[in-house]
C-alpha cells in the first residue's frame, strides 16, 4: 500500500482500516444504507469498545456473546443505522474469516489465483453480493495494490481506472464528494426512470 487509507474521513479509524484486512472487509460489510465514511469509521468504534482500537480480530468476535456484541454495536454512537442486525452479520463474517481462513481476512484475496476466484471468495461471504464483492476487490486492487491477477476485469466497472463510482475512488475528501455526488445521480436517474 503507497498511502494510509483514508476512508472514514478520521485518522484513527484509518489507521485500524489501513492496518487490519479484517475492520477494512467489514467497513465494506457496513456500507449500505448509511454514509460512505460513517461504515468505515464503525470498526474502529467497534475495536475501540472491544479493546484499545488497534485490532479487529475475527477470533474475538465469535467467541463473544452475540447480545454482548449488539451492546457495543449501538453505542452511542451507533455503528450502524441497524446496529442489531449488523452486529449479527459482523459475527458471521467473522466466523466466516475464522472457519474458512484461519482468521486471516488477506488470504481472501492474496491466496486466489486470479480476480475471478478472488470475487467468487467475497461473494461466498455473509452480507456480500456481487455488487459488493465487486467494490471491495476494486479497493483491494486500486488502494492496497494488492488485486490478484486479473482483479480490474473481475471488478469492473469499479476497477476502472479514473472512476468516481465506489468506495474504491475515495482516498480524500474531495474524492468523497465525488463518489457521493455520482450516487446521488444515479439513484435520482433511477428514481426519474
Amino acid at each position: 500500500m503507497s498511502q494510509p487509507l483514508q476512508l472514514a474521513m478520521d485518522e484513527r479509524a484509518d489507521a485500524l482500516l489501513s492496518n487490519d484486512a479484517f475492520a477494512l472487509l467489514t467497513g465494506m460489510l457496513l456500507d449500505q444504507q448509511f454514509p460512505m465514511e460513517r461504515a468505515f469509521a464503525g470498526p474502529y468504534l467497534l475495536a475501540e469498545r472491544i479493546g484499545d482500537g488497534s485490532v479487529l480480530d475475527p477470533a474475538t468476535i465469535v467467541a463473544m456473546d452475540t447480545d454482548d456484541l449488539v451492546s457495543l454495536a449501538k453505542g452511542p454512537p451507533a455503528i450502524h443505522r441497524y446496529p442489531q442486525s449488523m452486529a449479527k452479520r459482523i459475527q458471521q463474517l467473522a466466523e466466516a474469516v475464522v472457519r474458512d481462513y484461519n482468521g486471516d481476512t488477506a488470504a481472501l484475496w492474496r491466496q486466489a489465483k486470479t480476480g475471478a476466484e478472488a470475487r467468487k471468495a467475497l461473494q461466498a461471504l455473509p452480507g456480500f453480493g456481487d455488487m459488493k464483492a465487486r467494490i471491495f476487490l476494486a479497493l483491494v486492487g486500486k488502494q492496497l495494490h494488492e488485486g490478484p491477477d486479473g482483479w480490474q476485469a473481475a471488478s469492473a466497472p469499479y476497477g476502472e481506472t479514473g472512476t468516481t463510482m465506489s468506495i474504491a475512488d475515495v482516498v480524500d475528501r474531495e474524492s468523497l464528494d465525488r463518489v457521493r455526488s455520482y450516487k446521488q445521480e444515479k439513484k435520482a436517474a433511477a428514481k426519474a426512470g
